[in-house]
């Protein structure tokens, strides 16, 4: 069994995902994870925490795969998600991070451990 606390070793305490928590990242390279009631629901990486972070939060489907996902969980036939519902939702669930030089291969281990929902694909092993 994986044990979750072992994997995310250097992350931040979880917080709430704001755009204070957003503020508060680094604009360094870095891994960051959204959970849901303590479960991995997305893994990212990114060049600047702090702007993709932001991002997720005020960006569109166009930019943030997360954004896109989260929104899908709203869409209706009479309704289209807005950005609001998006970050209404996120704001109910928790932020971590890990700022790294190189985040990309932290993301896939991470991905490929923990398979999280809003993750459209789960890279290869190497």
């Amino acid at each position: 069994m994986l044990d979750l606390e072992e994997l995310l070793n250097g992350f931040t305490p979880p917080r709430p995902y704001t755009m204070e928590a957003a503020a508060d990242a680094p604009p360094a390279p870095g891994v960051h994870v959204v959970l849901d009631a303590g479960s991995v629901v997305y893994v990212g990486y990114t060049g600047n925490l702090r702007s993709r972070l932001r991002q997720h939060l005020t960006g569109n489907r166009g930019s943030s795969v997360l954004h896109d996902q989260i929104a899908h969980l709203f869409d209706t036939p009479d309704h289209t998600a807005t950005t609001d519902d998006v970050v209404a939702w996120l704001g109910r669930r928790e932020l971590r991070w890990h700022e790294i030089d190189d985040p990309k291969p932290a993301k896939e281990t991470l991905v490929r451990a923990l398979q999280p929902c809003f993750n459209r694909q789960i890279p290869k092993p190497r």
